[in-house]
């Protein structure tokens, strides 16, 4: 046995270890709006207490271990706590990457770990709407930057033709569209455009009819409780699908359901997790990141609805070819990728 290498694996997992428990210390910071508060100035603990109105000894633990993790920044000289332009604007900033609300979520997902582990006995399926509530509100709030900053400005104009169509006044159809955040986005950027989401979760429909009312497109944004494979509506100059196929028991029926929804020259735009397509290449930051999720609500998801699929969120292009192919899609491109996302363009 190689002793330097056991004390690598060793500091791998003090690391791990400390993540893991930090991220409750983080999803606190979320909850409580002590980022934002932090972004307004540097302070001591006593300051940040008066400041907060949250109890100092508390905070003083938290400020510490966030500092020791990197996500807060501190001064002996003036023993102040504060954040870096950096850090505020991936914690605190509302147009920034709201990484806080990543650890919402996995936290969220997290609660089920006795049910999950009982399935890896039994095979048994755990449907998404079975989770807390924290992963719904918490992938929401995540996955939203991500698509403020690519959905209307890099991927819709990496289509053939489609952001003259929704210029014009197209129709879309945002499929597992759950918290409507994407529906919301694309109304606001195209104002001759409609949207129909759908999401078989009705508690996610309830809360993406606020979302779009609060908006002010509540008149061009419906939503309808439905399956990827049972949504409404035909002639759809464009159908999307945000990181939800790989989702599915029924991926193939769900492509299926969507080529009958497109118009002749209408476009699917489907959005999914970056990954490669040897398992070796998967085994990156983000691939271990898009694993954790997967295991507990991916694949679960999947297995707990017919059609005899499981991708989960590390598939892979030439996995997601295959099930669109079968469909009886005959073109399919890669329009646009980032470091989370491979977006492809798809027609009949």
């Amino acid at each position: 046995m190689d002793h330097d290498k056991v004390m690598a694996f060793l500091g791998q997992f003090v690391t791990d270890m400390g993540a893991t428990g930090s991220a409750g210390a983080v999803a606190v910071g979320n909850r409580l709006g002590l980022y934002r508060s932090l972004a307004e100035g540097p302070a001591t603990p006593e300051a940040f207490a008066a400041r907060t109105g949250c109890d100092r000894r508390y905070l003083t633990e938290w400020l510490r271990g966030q500092a020791a993790g990197g996500y807060v920044t501190y001064d002996p000289a003036t023993a102040e706590f504060s954040l870096t332009e950096e850090q505020a604007f991936c914690l605190a900033d509302p147009n920034g990457p709201d990484v806080s609300a990543a650890f919402v979520a996995a936290l969220g997902y997290l609660r089920a770990e006795p049910r999950i582990t009982e399935a890896f006995r039994t095979g048994a399926g755990i449907g998404w709407h079975e989770h807390h509530e924290d992963v719904f509100v918490g992938c929401d709030a995540f996955y939203r930057p991500g698509y403020v900053a690519e959905l209307v400005p890099s991927w819709i104009p990496a289509l053939d033709g489609v952001d003259a169509k929704l210029a014009a006044g197209g129709r879309v159809a945002d499929v597992g569209c759950g918290l409507g955040s994407t529906a919301v986005l694309i109304a606001q950027a195209y104002p001759q455009a409609t949207v129909t989401g759908s999401d078989y979760h009705g508690a996610s429909i309830e809360l993406a009819r606020k979302k779009a009312a609060d908006a002010g497109v509540g008149d061009r944004v419906g939503f309808e409780v439905a399956t990827a494979q049972q949504f409404g509506g035909t002639g759809y100059d464009l159908v999307t699908m945000f990181d939800a196929l790989h989702d599915l028991g029924d991926p193939v029926g769900a492509a299926r359901r969507v080529r009958e929804a497109l118009a002749p020259d209408g476009t699917w735009l489907l959005v999914e997790p970056y990954a490669g397509d040897a398992v070796e290449d998967t085994f990156t930051p983000v691939g271990r990141l898009y694993y954790a999720g997967s295991t507990f609500l991916c694949v679960p998801n999947g297995l707990s609805q017919d059609g005899g699929y499981a991708l989960g969120a590390q598939a892979g292009e030439a996995a997601i070819r295959r099930v669109v192919e079968e469909a009886g899609f005959t073109r399919f491109r890669r329009a646009a990728q980032s470091a989370f996302n491979l977006v492809y363009e798809i027609r009949p």
